[in-house]
């Protein structure tokens, strides 16, 4: 008993240093990197590379003693990293970008941070509102759900993710729009080339 609670511990930690991307590759182990290179539009270099940035750069906002890292999502997509989550001060949020822009292989930083609060009934509206969005992208046969991380910080929907053309892009902004819940949707999806 005492081991699965040391396990479960050390697998939260890794989850909260890393954020959501790249979650696929380490709670899952080999079947579940192997499946996530497979459908995700990014080669498996690609992939491998936005992952470990995202975990320098989560890793050195850990260590920053003015920001409240654990609020702090960083997704990476083509060595562009995006920041979002709820921080308590302005200054706070300039500190992410900084510290995000220093990191080796950064080649731009989109800081999305929100400033302000977020309760506990907040957290859970939005990991509705998160449950929400992925169940309508799932049901649509063409979008590649698993390739379009979603994360939700007081309604504020943000999109991540390469989608295979123009209009499925428009298609995958307009489900997280027409869901009553979503204040505003972050657009950081790209289309694959």
């Amino acid at each position: 008993m005492k081991k699965n609670l040391v396990l479960g511990g050390v697998l939260l930690i890794l989850v909260m240093m890393i954020g959501c991307a790249p979650i696929h590759l380490i709670v899952g182990g080999g079947a579940a990197a192997t499946y996530k290179t497979a459908v995700d539009e990014r080669s498996a270099g690609s992939l491998w590379g936005d992952a470990a940035t995202s975990f320098r750069v989560k890793s050195k906002l850990i260590k920053d003693s003015e920001v409240h890292a654990w609020n702090v999502d960083v997704d990476t997509l083509e060595s562009e990293v995006i920041l979002t989550g709820v921080v308590g001060t302005k200054q706070q949020a300039t500190q992410a970008g900084e510290v995000a822009r220093k990191v080796p292989g950064v080649r731009k930083v989109r800081n999305e941070l929100q400033v302000g609060k977020k309760s506990i009934g907040q957290s859970l509206d939005d990991t509705l509102l998160s449950m929400r969005v992925k169940t309508h992208l799932f049901k649509e046969p063409w979008i590649r759900s698993f390739n379009i991380d979603v994360d939700v910080d007081n309604g504020v929907v943000a999109l991540t993710g390469i989608v295979d053309r123009t209009d499925h892009k428009a298609r995958v902004l307009e489900i997280a729009r027409s869901i009553p819940e979503t204040v505003r949707v972050i657009d950081n999806l790209k289309v694959k080339p």
